[in-house]
């Protein structure tokens, strides 16, 4: 009996140490399970990349007369477009007012999505800031180190940056002799040049100060040649992911695919109806355009770029001053951005117009104040507009 009974004292043992096992491990399990929902929830959330504001009533006074701008020229000048205003990299204001389709009575939101047009021009600067900063290429070097069959000479990076390469206009190449019925993408134009019968320099580069698509077109096929990869899938990787930007891309007309709450632009047509503008020979290009965003979007993009997340201190000082001609006569641009410096006071600024679409983004580093205006109805009084706003956040907002 002595024996049966130690036998049975033993599996006695063996059985509760397995049930203590099984409840721990459940218990265990149980806790993990109760976490997990915690920490998706978490990195879902998660705050946005540095998105500060100022609160209600901080702003209560500024906001009463920036929705009063809204609906003024929403019903006077036809504005259908959004607004951001940040100060010391908080936002003040945010909002949109007007449709995005009309046709289907659908309002904006903060979602909408707009084409930057020229402004799209200082993301190609800093990408190529970024690879300088690698070593994978110099201000110095030329096109042809990179496109040897490009057929104008001389021509360096520092020269497209800052608008003095001379270079003749792509849009004219394209519409007078691309006859094929898909538009040209950035590396088709680029040996189109080489056979084109009409392009020819304005003048020879360094000479003069000339606004120039072609040269940023020229900058982002160079990106895509160094990197081997294409310009989009560069800009997203180093600059849209890092910052959060996740309603910012870039687009070629015909070759991308129509993305959600991507805006088409409109001209008014009879002072009442509403056009949609369709894409051209030239929408495939990108580099001088084509980049979408949100307002709140290109907020962080200023943040991210001011505050050394994407470059150093040296090259964001390179890109807001004024370049140079070969003869010492400074132009009124950087690499990316225009530099007005009248009155004591600098504005570091870019506009931009494109299919119906107006963009503006200006920086006062005195104030430590940025105004962001996005639109797509053939808005035209954008240095207006961006006036009367500063004022008003001036006046209204300590």
């Amino acid at each position: 009996m002595k024996k049966y009974l130690k036998y049975f004292i033993a599996f006695f043992i063996v059985l509760l140490s397995s049930f203590v096992l099984s409840t721990k491990t459940e218990n265990t399990a149980s806790d993990l399970s109760s976490t997990v929902p915690v920490t998706d929830s978490v990195i879902e959330n998660k705050p946005s990349f540095l998105i500060g504001r100022f609160t209600d009533s901080e702003t209560k006074k500024v906001h009463h007369k920036l929705d009063s701008l809204l609906k003024r020229i929403n019903k006077r000048h036809d504005f259908h477009g959004a607004i951001l205003v940040a100060k010391n990299d908080k936002i003040v204001y945010q909002n949109q007012i007007g449709m995005a389709d009309f046709r289907k009575k659908k309002p904006l939101n903060k979602e909408s999505v707009f084409q930057l047009a020229s402004v799209s021009k200082q993301f190609t600067a800093t990408s190529i800031m970024m690879l300088i900063e690698r070593n994978q290429l110099q201000l110095t070097d030329t096109v042809s180190k990179y496109f040897p069959k490009f057929p104008f000479k001389n021509i360096t990076i520092k020269h497209l940056l800052n608008h003095t390469s001379g270079l003749p206009k792509y849009f004219w190449v394209a519409e007078h002799e691309w006859n094929k019925s898909k538009p040209p993408s950035n590396l088709e134009m680029m040996k189109f040049f080489e056979t084109s019968s009409t392009a020819s320099m304005f003048f020879r580069p360094g000479r003069n100060f000339d606004y120039s698509n072609t040269g940023y077109f020229v900058l982002a096929s160079i990106i895509e040649k160094i990197t081997e990869m294409s310009y989009s899938d560069f800009v997203r990787i180093n600059i849209f992911e890092r910052l959060q930007m996740d309603n910012s891309f870039v687009y070629s007309y015909k070759n991308d695919p129509i993305k959600e709450n991507q805006l088409q632009g409109y001209r008014l047509y009879r002072g009442w109806r509403h056009l949609k503008i369709g894409g051209t020979v030239n929408d495939a290009i990108v580099g001088d355009k084509n980049i979408y965003a949100t307002n709140e979007d290109l907020h962080k993009w200023i943040v991210g770029l001011n505050n050394g997340t994407l470059i150093s201190e040296e090259s964001l000082e390179m890109m807001y001053t004024k370049g140079k001609t070969k003869y010492g006569r400074k132009v009124p641009y950087g690499f990316g951005f225009r530099i007005d410096t009248k009155n004591d006071e600098k504005v570091i600024y870019h506009f931009g117009k494109w299919n119906g679409f107006s963009t503006g983004l200006s920086m006062y580093p005195n104030e430590d104040l940025v105004v962001i205006i996005l639109e797509h109805t053939s808005y035209k009084s954008m240095g207006y507009l961006n006036k009367k706003i500063k004022s008003i956040v001036l006046n209204n907002f300590k």
